[in-house]
C-alpha cells in the first residue's frame, strides 16, 4: 500500500508541474508531499511490525496509517481534478508525463460531456430550476478505481452519445 501511495505522489507532482494555475499547483504539491510523508511513514511502520512481536497497538497503528494514506491519496485526486479543470500545459511527447496528462484529459472530457448532457435536461422543479439526474459527475477517483485490478465488470470508457462531442482547446 505504501508503494502505491508513491505512485499517486508522482502523479500529483506531474499534474502540478503542468498546471496552468499556480494556486492549484501549490495545493496539489502540498497534497502530494503529505501523501509522500504518510506513505513513507506507513512503509516504516510496516517494516517494524514485520520484525517485532504481534501486538494490538502495532496493528492499530498500521491500520490507522493505511487509512490516513487513503485520505491523503483522495486529497491528491481532488486537487488534481481542480488542476485539470483550470487546464494543463502540453507535456513532452512519449513521456510518463504525457500519459498522466492524457488520463487527466480523458477525465476532463468525461466531466464536460456529463455536464453538457445534464444541461440538456429540460425537466424543471416547482421553482423552475433544472433537475439533475441521479448519476454523479465523473471523478478521477472513480477512474482510478475502474483501472484497479479489484474493479470487475466495469466499463473502461463511457460510450459517447451520437451527435455530441466535447471540444477542448488545451489540456
Amino acid at each position: 500500500i505504501a508503494s502505491d501511495g508513491q505512485v499517486f505522489v508522482k502523479f500529483g507532482r506531474i499534474v502540478a508541474k503542468h498546471c496552468l494555475d499556480k494556486r492549484c499547483s501549490a495545493e496539489l504539491l502540498c497534497a502530494a508531499e503529505q501523501t509522500h510523508t504518510i506513505s513513507s511513514q506507513l512503509g516504516i511502520v510496516a517494516r517494524v511490525k514485520a520484525v517485532t512481536a504481534e501486538s494490538k497497538s502495532s496493528s492499530e497503528l498500521l491500520v490507522s496509517n493505511a487509512q490516513n494514506l487513503i485520505q491523503a491519496v483522495l486529497h491528491v485526486l481532488k486537487a488534481a481534478e481542480a488542476a485539470c479543470i483550470k487546464g494543463l500545459r502540453q507535456p513532452p511527447p512519449d513521456s510518463e508525463e504525457e500519459a498522466a496528462a492524457a488520463f487527466c484529459l480523458r477525465w476532463r472530457k468525461n466531466l464536460l460531456w456529463h455536464r453538457a448532457k445534464e444541461s440538456l435536461n429540460s425537466d424543471r422543479d416547482e421553482l423552475g430550476l433544472r433537475k439533475t439526474r441521479a448519476k454523479a459527475e465523473p471523478t478521477l477517483t472513480a477512474m482510478v478505481q475502474e483501472r484497479s485490478p479489484q474493479a470487475k465488470n466495469t466499463p473502461k470508457r463511457p460510450k459517447p452519445i451520437k451527435g455530441h462531442a466535447v471540444m477542448d482547446s488545451h489540456l
